[in-house]
């Protein structure tokens, strides 16, 4: 009984971030997710580089021209939802407030062009493949 004491105490003391309960960064999180949306046009400007036939098909296939990446704004928004609905678990109050005030880092970094091509690109990139871990394999991929 004495741990349950000690932990609910330890509970009390631990202060939020910027939200104060679950609602406040639930809303939070969507306004965050809308300004995302919402420039991510203009992140991206039409370049004559991409011929269509009707002009009402560039504004669905605009490419994000800033960073000269080859997607498309509608690439771009499933990518962020796609960001998004992987932190859908988290619960903590705490930790859904640290998500959100970096979302908003990377979203000044992405407007003022602080970010380079690469680190944008970074974004689509699946995952790392795993290092080979005996001796055939290493050799074969020349690693040391």
């Amino acid at each position: 009984m004495a741990g349950r004491e000690a932990a609910k105490r330890v509970l009390q003391q631990v202060r939020p971030i910027l939200s104060v309960d679950r609602e406040e960064a639930r809303k939070r999180a969507l306004n965050l997710y809308k300004a995302w949306y919402r420039q991510i046009p203009y992140i991206g400007e039409w370049s004559p580089l991409c011929h269509h036939p009707s002009p009402y098909k560039q504004i669905f296939t605009l490419p994000v021209m800033d960073y000269d990446i080859p997607m498309t704004i509608e690439q771009c928004r499933d990518k962020l939802r796609e960001e998004f609905v992987k932190n859908r678990t988290v619960t903590d109050i705490r930790v859904i407030d640290m998500l959100v005030i970096k979302g908003q880092m990377e979203l000044k970094e992405s407007v003022e062009i602080w970010k380079q091509k690469g680190h944008i690109m970074r974004y689509w990139k699946e995952s790392q493949e795993p290092k080979p871990t005996d001796f055939l394999s290493k050799f074969i991929q020349g690693v040391n």
